[in-house]
C-alpha cells in the first residue's frame, strides 16, 4: 500500500470518525490526530485536503473544541492557505472559509449565543448549521429508494456531479440525506439529480411553523438545469472506501470505544509519516 493511499485511508477514517458527536472531543484531545489533519490540509493530493476538510468542520460543531483547534499550532494559517492556493478547487475553499469563520469567532460570546440560538431552531441532526457562512446552505432531503448501498452510491454519483455541493451526509435508517451546498444552488437541482437516477425520488425536509417537520416533494416537471463539476476531488469509490458500512458514515451512537482504538491507529501512522 502506497503512503499516499495509507493517508487517504486514515484522513477517511478521522472524517468518518469526527462525524460521530460521541468521538469529537477525544479526537481533538488525541495528542496526535489534530496536528495530523492540519498536515493533511498541505497534502498534494486534494481528495485527502477535502476529506481533511470534512473532518475538522465536524470537530468544530463541538463548541468546546473550538478554542484548542483555533490555538493548535498551523491551523488557522493552513486554513488560509487552501482558502488563497489557486489550484483549490471552489467548493474546498469554501469549506476552509467556513471552518475559518467558525474558528475565527471562538472566544466570541456574542457571536456564540446567536449561534446556539440559530442552532436550536434547527436541532434535527444539521450536521452542519451554516449561521456562520451565508454563502452556503443546508437542504435536508428525503429519498425514497434509498435502500442500499448501491443506491447510496448512485446518490452520492449523482450530487457530485453538481457544480455548488459542497458536502453530504446520509442518515440511512431514515432514508435522508443532509446536503451543504452554496447559497446560490436551489434545492430543486438537487432534486432533479437524484430523479435522474430513475430509481429514487427525492422531496426536501422543512421546518413547518408549529415547529414539526414537513415533506415537499419537488413540483413534478419542475427540474432545473444542473451545472456540472469538473474541478472538486472525487470521493473514494464505494469497494475503496474504509467505512462499508452505509451507516458508519453518518452517526453510530455508541462507537467512543471502537473510536479510541482507531485513534490511536491513526497517531501511529502520523507519528510515522510526519514525526521524526
Amino acid at each position: 500500500m502506497t503512503v499516499e493511499l495509507d493517508a487517504l485511508t486514515v484522513v477517511n477514517q478521522l472524517r468518518d470518525l469526527a462525524a460521530d458527536p460521541l468521538n469529537r472531543r477525544a479526537v481533538v484531545q488525541d495528542s496526535g490526530c489534530l496536528p495530523g489533519l492540519i498536515l493533511f490540509l498541505d497534502h498534494p493530493n486534494p481528495q485527502v485536503v477535502y476529506s481533511a476538510l470534512l473532518a475538522v468542520r465536524y470537530l468544530a460543531e463541538c463548541r468546546s473544541n473550538r478554542e484548542k483547534m483555533k490555538g493548535e499550532l498551523g491551523m488557522m494559517l493552513s486554513l488560509q492557505n487552501v482558502m488563497q492556493k489557486s489550484t483549490s478547487p471552489g467548493e474546498t475553499k469554501l469549506l476552509a472559509s467556513e471552518i475559518y469563520e467558525i474558528l475565527q469567532a471562538a472566544g466570541n460570546e456574542e457571536a456564540e449565543q446567536a449561534e446556539a440560538e440559530a442552532a436550536s431552531c434547527r436541532r434535527k441532526a444539521h450536521f452542519f448549521l451554516g449561521s456562520t457562512n451565508k454563502r452556503a446552505k443546508t437542504v435536508v432531503l428525503h429519498i425514497d429508494g434509498l435502500d442500499d448501498s448501491t443506491r447510496r452510491s448512485l446518490c452520492e454519483e449523482a450530487l457530485l456531479k453538481i457544480r455548488g455541493v459542497i458536502s453530504f451526509t446520509f442518515q440511512m435508517a431514515v432514508k435522508r440525506c443532509v446536503v451543504r451546498i452554496r447559497s446560490d444552488l436551489k434545492a430543486e437541482a438537487l432534486g432533479t439529480a437524484i430523479n435522474s437516477t430513475k430509481v429514487m425520488k427525492a422531496a426536501q425536509v422543512v421546518k413547518g411553523e408549529d415547529g414539526g417537520e414537513l415533506v415537499l416533494p419537488f413540483q413534478e416537471g419542475a427540474e432545473v438545469s444542473v451545472e456540472h463539476n469538473v474541478d472538486i476531488p472525487d470521493y473514494l469509490p464505494e469497494e475503496e472506501s474504509p467505512s462499508q458500512d452505509p451507516d458508519k458514515a453518518v452517526t453510530r451512537v455508541g462507537s467512543v470505544t471502537d473510536g479510541a482504538g482507531w485513534l490511536s491507529t491513526a497517531a501511529n501512522f502520523l507519528s510515522r509519516s510526519f514525526y521524526w
